[in-house]
């Protein structure tokens, strides 16, 4: 790869700088659980296309050496020059909603271990995934186990004796194309009963949109209990979009659309979509209650998230990676969950940091399993 590397400076100075620029937005996907493993390789080949028609002589030459070696530069390059000054400033302004200027409680060790009793709610829950999730992930066919979104958590809630329904809707689609599919799940698997729903990430957003516009007939909605659902956008998602640019952009869905991958999402997460659209036109409706969690935690060398919580600590201050807690708060706020990740929040840990963390006697304080059951203790307390 040096030596790959060394030449695609010495020959193609420009051509460098197109791959350092285009390569941080598709290197950061790769990280994320994927129903379509195939969305960041098609972004990649698509940028590659594009490189290929500018500089013909480059790929068949240096192949995706130069392209990888590009994606490793960007992944370590500093940020603070993406964005003027000015909008920086501007973006950081004290918000005017009151629920969002305040962290909350911070919850460190509730979570830690698995209590003896939880309480079970009287009416199912429905488990709603985020952006480019889904329900259960077989690549080996029978073969192989599947990989769960919901990685232990669906078994130990059912284990504790709580019906749990798994909704899976398409995994980048827009919010209202994932709300309808959302709708049907409940309708099929809920057989009339009244529900309560936990989501993570964007499917907090489809929740919200299929109980306020949608009101699918036999669905009956109690409760909803958003976790790190970015309820203003997310300034990764700006920082995404703006990475490609508005030339790239329409040949990159066109090309992602023609595979059969959606692409309604990506446009949906930013700030200025949840704030200007979505938000005035979704609000909650009377008789559910709603409740969030949020998430922070601070990015070792070895976290997925280095970039993009440096991207959304910025402009929004104490994230999960993805989601900051200010926008993660909704309805009846129940707290801050220190040192969580995004994925940590589904139990998708980093086992290489943790394990090197664990040599030097630092443990996690955070059972994904025990906040879910906790959650559902919670929803049963309060009638639900």
């Amino acid at each position: 790869m040096r030596q790959c590397r060394g030449r695609h400076q010495r020959r193609h100075c420009s051509p460098t700088k197109f791959f350092e620029h285009h390569s941080t937005v598709t290197s950061s996907l790769w990280h994320l659980p994927s129903i379509n493993p195939d969305v960041p390789r098609a972004m990649t080949i698509l940028v590659a296309r594009v490189a290929h028609t500018r500089w013909p002589s480059l790929l068949p030459q240096y192949g995706p050496c130069a392209y990888r070696a590009a994606a490793m530069r960007a992944e370590h390059r500093h940020i603070s020059s993406t964005f003027p000054r000015s909008h920086a400033e501007n973006e950081r302004k004290p918000n005017s909603d009151p629920r969002i200027n305040d962290l909350g409680r911070a919850i460190k060790d509730d979570f830690a271990t698995i209590r003896e009793n939880y309480a079970t709610p009287k009416y199912p829950i429905v488990l709603a995934h985020g952006l480019l999730g889904f329900d259960e992930l077989k690549l080996g066919g029978e073969i192989l186990p599947g990989i769960h979104y919901w990685r232990g958590i669906t078994d130990a809630m059912r284990a504790n004796g709580i019906e749990v329904i798994t909704a899976s809707v398409p995994a980048s689609a827009s919010i209202e194309e994932r709300a309808m599919k959302l709708g049907q799940d409940i309708a099929e698997k809920a057989n009339g009963k009244s529900v309560n729903i936990i989501a993570h990430s964007m499917g907090g957003l489809d929740a919200r949109y299929m109980i306020s516009k949608l009101k699918p007939e036999n669905v009956n909605v109690l409760s909803l209990t958003t976790i790190a659902s970015p309820h203003r956008g997310s300034s990764y998602a700006d920082f995404f979009l703006d990475e490609i640019g508005p030339y790239y952009l329409p040949r990159i869905y066109k090309f992602l659309e023609s595979r059969g991958i959606g692409t309604g999402a990506f446009n949906q997460l930013t700030r200025k979509y949840m704030r200007e659209r979505f938000n005035p036109s979704t609000p909650d409706l009377p008789g559910v209650r709603y409740f969030s969690y949020g998430a922070t935690f601070d990015p070792g060398f070895l976290s997925w998230f280095r970039q993009p919580h440096s991207i959304v600590d910025k402009f929004e201050g104490p994230n999960d990676g993805l989601v900051s807690v200010e926008s993660a708060k909704w309805g009846t706020y129940k707290g801050t969950l220190v040192g969580v990740s995004h994925l940590d929040l589904i139990n998708w840990k980093n086992r290489v940091q943790a394990l090197l963390l664990g040599l030097v006697g630092v443990e996690s304080k955070f059972n994904a399993i025990a906040f879910y059951l906790d959650i559902a203790d919670m929803l049963a307390k309060e009638g639900l």
